[in-house]
């Protein structure tokens, strides 16, 4: 590994986006020192140079399908998806042609060539209004550097599999299907530019069990490839070089954290009961039946949002019911007698069919229970699935991004006529199955005492509730810092739900990544909700700081916070209770 080595001690802070102390040789991705050679060619030499393009091409095209069945294979179709967009952007007969004509028209290499298109592209749609076009930008930017790397034989991220030693990867960003085919016996955690505690790789990064610090700035152009690093995951710094007291000061820290990880272990089979004995849920987010195990393990009371995406990004026509029936019986059966929430068909956005055509803005466009409703055969199909899941364990049915009375009336119409299909046929099923719906956007917080009565329970999508209330696209690394599910907005759209849910009988759970956030967590509770859904890895410090909470410190907490006008004061007074009751959570002052 090649090296330029700085001496002195370096700190650079950013956010702790998931947990752990590591030290090893820094391995910086993406060459941003890289100086792109120019250089003029013969009339003789314009046929290699574009035959070279060419192989970079079908290179790149290779690699980019790789990784995808690799991520495919290691966390589900949905993960494996993400890359679609990427080979769409490869196959871009505007781009590769732009390309060719610059080699053959300037007698120029094609790394100068590609560059440059690159870097006009990229540019001019990064700079536009639209949504879609900006996240083209970054797809751009991703090609654009694989294809250089290819055309100048430098390693890229297709190189981490061939690692010889441990090291902290260092990048601008890390996309969440690279995250999770990283090898874990040589990738001991990994630093970025870009990206928040609710971006994508954070989000991987917190289920694998990496530790890993976002949001560092243009840390990448401070530091080199062979530098000595200590990676804080808990408290969001990376330090350079660190001298020995420094190393000391860790490993003192380490040996705390790991008679801490000790005592959350043997909190796994207790209940979240406050202090003063109000009792909480805490259940797990999955993706799979699998990933149970891990939920399990960590303490989780059930399954609070089992994604049914997996089954249909990862098969080439919608699953037929009884595939999806035998995927919902396993999830069922090993929650049980917990139960699990079952959420409906939640494509689009992020998260799209291979051969979906693309939306100019996917987020507001076809999507969650609109495609679904759209499609009443498929949706039957899936409704039936759960159905007949339910008479195996304790299954609940949610409907994801409900926005309209009259969308909750027609999904629940179609479910009494699959209940009806199931009886004719002698299926057996749960006849008092519960039923509820996502609350993720602010028109359906707003109407939730209109919606209320026609379910059995109100789950709070924080992530999309967050972005679509504030108009923030958490994957934007321009904005994502506006991503605050603290805003005083969020407040009041929270607890308008849990009023309206009450005299109806409703519970009310969180099941975006600020449930298991200890900043967030009093807060939640103190607003009245009911359970908390979180990712497997954070449950067990999320029921470490609910043991140690009270109730009645918790309800000042939130009529504190409404009170506020600012999304960092209420961020503060909810670290401040949390810190009072469980210091642990929060080393070296981190907040």
């Amino acid at each position: 590994m090649g090296s330029q080595e700085n001496s002195g001690e370096r700190v650079y802070r950013g956010t702790g986006a998931a947990g752990g102390v590591v030290h090893a040789r820094l391995l910086l991705l993406g060459q941003p020192h890289r100086d792109i050679p120019h250089r003029s060619i013969g009339a003789e030499e314009t046929g290699s140079e574009l035959k070279r393009f060419q192989q970079a091409l079908v290179e790149t095209r290779h690699q980019i399908q790789d990784i995808q069945r690799r991520v495919t294979a290691a966390m589900g179709a949905a993960e494996g998806g993400i890359f679609d967009a990427h080979l769409m952007t490869l196959d871009d007969p505007t781009i590769v042609d732009e390309v060719t004509r610059g080699i053959r028209d300037k007698r120029v290499n094609a790394e100068h060539v590609v560059q440059q298109v690159i870097q006009r592209y990229a540019s001019a749609l990064a700079a536009v209004e639209d949504e879609y076009l900006r996240e083209r930008a970054a797809d751009i930017r991703d090609i654009g550097s694989r294809l250089l790397n290819n055309l100048m034989g430098v390693a890229g991220e297709s190189e981490l599999s061939r690692l010889t030693e441990p090291v902290v990867i260092i990048a601008h960003d890390l996309a969440p299907s690279v995250t999770a085919v990283l090898d874990r016996s040589k990738v001991l955690g990994f630093a970025t530019d870009a990206g928040g505690v609710t971006s994508h790789t954070a989000i991987m990064a917190r289920k694998l069990k990496i530790p890993a610090v976002v949001g560092l700035g243009n840390v990448t152009h401070q530091v080199y490839s062979g530098e000595y690093a200590l990676l804080d995951g808990h408290g969001g710094s990376l330090v350079i070089n660190p001298t020995d007291a420094t190393l000391f000061q860790y490993g003192q820290m380490r040996e705390r954290r790991a008679a801490f990880d000790e005592r959350l272990r043997d909190l796994r089979d207790q209940l979240a009961v406050t202090f003063d004995g109000h009792r909480i849920t805490l259940a797990a987010n999955i993706d799979e039946p699998g990933d149970y195990i891990d939920a399990k393990k960590s303490g989780a009371e059930g399954v609070g949002l089992f994604r049914t995406e997996f089954l249909f990004l990862k098969a080439s026509e919608p699953p037929d019911e009884d595939t999806q029936y035998a995927a919902y019986r396993a999830v069922a059966e090993q929650a049980a007698p917990a139960g699990v929430v079952i959420r409906t068909l939640d494509l689009g956005g992020d998260k799209m069919f291979p051969d979906s055509s693309r939306e100019a803005n996917p987020f507001l466009g076809w999507r969650a229970i609109r495609i679904s409703l759209s499609n009443p055969e498929q949706f039957r199909i899936q409704l039936r699935a759960v159905l007949r899941a339910s008479a195996h364990g304790v299954v609940k049915l949610m409907y994801p991004m409900i926005s309209s009375l009259d969308e909750l009336l027609e999904a629940n119409r179609i479910l009494e006529e699959c209940r009806g299909e199931l009886r004719k046929l002698g299926q057996k099923f749960d006849e008092k199955m519960e039923v509820g719906m996502m609350i993720e956007i602010p028109s359906a917080a707003l109407i939730a005492d209109r919606l209320a009565p026609h379910v059995d329970f109100f789950s709070l999508g924080t992530n999309d509730l967050t972005q679509y209330t504030l108009a923030v696209d958490r994957l934007n690394e321009r904005v994502a810092h506006l991503h605050q599910p603290g805003h005083p907005a969020i407040l009041r759209l929270i607890q308008l739900t849990v009023e309206a849910a009450r005299p109806h009988g409703c519970w009310v759970g969180v099941c975006g990544e600020a449930a298991g956030d200890p900043a967030y967590i009093p807060l939640f509770i103190g607003l009245g909700v009911d359970e908390l859904s979180a990712t497997p890895a954070v449950i067990p410090e999320a029921k470490f700081l609910v043991r140690r909470l009270k109730l009645s410190e918790a309800k000042a907490l939130a009529a504190a916070a409404l009170q506020c006008s600012r999304a960092e004061e209420v961020r503060a007074l909810s670290v401040a209770v949390s810190k009072k009751a469980a210091p642990e959570l929060f080393p070296n002052g981190t907040n």
